[in-house]
């Protein structure tokens, strides 16, 4: 299976937010309704460029991105394939930032959120 396969294979939960790849989300668009917003993502710090790091790293690479998260409505979370299990955040922020903070922390991709719509996968210039 490709990174891009498993990708979209993953289950992306936070709190009562299901989302799959390429489907509509009812549990996104209500969060995204409660926190005022029209986009939102799901992002993390873990496993920069898809690499596996030791637990220690991701846990202090997460706390980074945590502060840079700081003043977003947000929702901890995780992705889910099979055994594969890795931290994320739900962020109510627009795809642009969603982008940048994913640049900054070396990730691959992240899951993109707008009201009504199918989520997306998105890929970083360094994806």
């Amino acid at each position: 299976m490709t990174r891009a396969e498993a990708y979209r294979r993953t289950l992306y939960h936070a709190g009562e937010v299901r989302v799959r790849i390429g489907r509509r989300s009812a549990s996104a668009d209500a969060w995204m309704a409660r926190h005022g917003a029209r986009e939102a993502g799901f992002i993390t710090a873990w496993n920069p460029m898809s690499r596996p790091m030791p637990s220690a790293w991701n846990r202090a690479a997460q706390a980074r991105l945590t502060r840079d998260l700081r003043g977003a409505a947000r929702a901890m979370g995780e992705g889910a394939l099979n055994r594969w299990r890795e931290e994320m955040w739900l962020a109510a922020l627009p795809r642009r930032d969603l982008l940048r903070l994913a640049r900054r922390h070396r990730q691959a991709a992240i899951v993109w959120l707008r009201h009504g719509r199918p989520a997306r996968l998105h890929f970083t210039s360094a994806g």
